[in-house]
């Protein structure tokens, strides 16, 4: 079984798919941007979290995702919903997002 967690921002609702599980789990520390006040909820198939080796198979995808957090501060935290399970990092925008005002 592969591993996939997603980041979700804080306050909002993901915007794309959660991993596919009968239960959630949200683990108890957040992804947290350096630079700003914004962090990210992270989750994980429940099942997934009682293995034995979760802690050593997570931390490369917590990894992976703090460094998306952290890159996502160039464009102000649009991006509301990660999602990873390998070497890829999926980005979730929602489609409700004003446009950005053109200078005059």
């Amino acid at each position: 079984m592969s591993l996939t967690i997603a980041a979700v921002r804080s306050g909002t609702d993901p915007v794309g798919k959660l991993p596919d599980a009968a239960f959630h789990r949200t683990l108890e520390d957040p992804i947290l941007c350096s630079k700003c006040s914004v962090s990210y909820n992270l989750i994980v198939d429940y099942d997934a979290t009682l293995s034995r080796f979760f802690d050593q198979d997570a931390r490369p995808l917590i990894t992976l995702l703090r460094k998306a957090v952290f890159m996502g501060h160039t464009t102000d935290h649009r991006v509301t919903h990660f999602e990873t399970s390998g070497v890829v990092v999926k980005s979730f925008t929602p489609n409700h997002l004003p446009p950005t005002q053109k200078p005059q």
